[in-house]
């Protein structure tokens, strides 16, 4: 396999503001190499530990949260990258970045902020990290004061943009989301007063085609979700797989995932999966043997789903798979199996009448957070938010820097900042 990193030119390696090269061992590090350990050091990326992936970070030890899935993510797209030959670190980089703009709650709290900011630009999680990555986390600042973030390289930051067009082209929301909330926000990839720095990393790249490197970070999020779900509800013991309800799941697979769908088609999907040989014989026990073939299932699973893609694509002669010179290419049959496991997932976990309850509360409380948040000011705002508040224009860019303060709470301290708001005589600094 040729050296992925002599396929990238210098504009791909290029940074907003350029920064001489740092030896700290030998060798060198690579600029795709700097690029990664500036996401995992991030303190977003340590405040993806305590947000919700599909339930809360708080309610059991072995459920996922933003960082453990954006980890396994991580994992899966830096070997599928290597298979492929386009560079790991950068597919690996954007895998641990792709989470970053999520605001407390996950999509439930995204649905929120997005409603709250309509008429300001709106509010998306993936335009969130651009703005994290290119403003808000600070790194580095360009010669007239103002900070470009951690200020990656072009092909890092083009690889991190899952929707590379701004809200005003993005397509009407349908479906689900993979945690079950409803798709109530236009995906788009960069607000309005980010569009200089998104036109400089897409360069001359027309339309809204995706890097590979971003794709492959897109299908490993697809995996992960797909496999990892099943195996946090298995262990929660509210999915048994050998006793499968499959009428009731084909409703909610046809609801969430594949409205054509019929019955024949998904029973024949799920019977292929269940012709693996690491598919569960007996009922889950808690034991550590259970628990041992749970974790061979998982991995089964992912070297299934991963392997089939990294096959087609490879057959497909579009090398080499760097940047915008190839595409990934997903089998159908790929596509319905991770479906039929969402499905599956949605229905046991996702519909249960608990979690819907507590999503309603995350719901207003954040509605009340920004509402309280606005009317304070900057006395009740983190002080980096805060010298934002002082420096915006006009009442658009001061609500503005309310949702990005919002954006960066985590669960607990957006439960906190809310109970400080609500007492007297508290700036709501917690």
């Amino acid at each position: 396999m040729p050296d992925s990193l002599q396929q990238y030119d210098a504009a791909s390696r290029e940074r907003l503001v350029d920064e001489p090269p740092k030896r700290v061992a030998a060798p060198e590090r690579t600029p795709f190499e700097r690029d990664r350990a500036r996401v995992v050091h991030a303190a977003a990326s340590r405040r993806l530990a305590a947000k919700t992936q599909v339930v809360g970070p708080q309610t059991d030890d072995f459920v996922r949260n933003r960082l453990t899935h954006s980890l396994e993510v991580a994992q899966v797209a830096r070997d599928l990258a290597r298979a492929l030959g386009c560079h790991p670190d950068i597919a690996e980089t954007a895998a641990l970045a792709h989470d970053l703009g999520h605001p407390p709650f996950g999509h439930n709290g995204e649905r929120v902020l997005a409603e709250l900011s309509e008429d300001v630009g709106g509010f998306e999680g993936n335009a969130q990290t651009l703005r994290l990555l290119t403003r808000l986390e600070a790194k580095t600042f360009d010669s007239d004061g103002r900070s470009v973030g951690l200020n990656l390289t072009r092909a890092t930051l083009d690889a991190c943009t899952k929707y590379p067009w701004p809200r005003a082209e993005g397509d009407p929301p349908a479906g689900v989301h993979a945690d079950g909330s409803p798709r109530v926000v236009r995906k788009f990839g960069v607000y309005d007063d980010d569009l200089p720095v998104f036109a400089w990393l897409r360069g001359d790249v027309a339309g809204r085609r995706r890097c590979v490197e971003a794709q492959v970070m897109d299908l490993a999020d697809d995996v992960a979700y797909s496999v990892h779900d099943i195996e946090d509800g298995i262990v929660a013991g509210r999915i048994e797989l050998t006793r499968l309800d499959p009428p009731a799941v084909w409703e909610t697979v046809r609801d969430w995932y594949l409205p054509d769908a019929d019955d024949d088609l998904l029973a024949g999907v799920l019977t292929g999966l269940a012709r693996q040989e690491s598919w569960p014989r007996a009922p889950y026990d808690a034991s550590r043997r259970s628990l041992a073939a749970l974790k061979n299932l998982t991995s089964d699973l992912i070297g299934r789903f991963c392997g089939a893609v990294q096959e087609v694509t490879l057959a497909s002669g579009g090398e080499p798979f760097v940047r915008h010179s190839a595409d990934l290419v997903v089998p159908e049959r790929t596509r319905l199996e991770m479906a039929v496991l969402k499905g599956i997932a949605a229905h046991y976990v996702m519909r249960a009448d608990d979690r819907v309850a507590v999503m309603s509360r995350q719901r207003e409380l954040v509605a009340e957070l920004v509402a309280g948040l606005a009317e304070r000011g900057p006395e009740a705002l983190d002080p980096l938010f805060a010298d934002d508040w002082r420096s915006a224009p006009d009442d658009a860019a001061r609500r503005r820097v309310v949702v990005d303060q919002v954006a960066s709470l985590t669960d607990a301290s957006a439960v906190a900042r809310h109970a400080a708001l609500a007492r007297p005589g508290h700036a709501a600094t917690a």
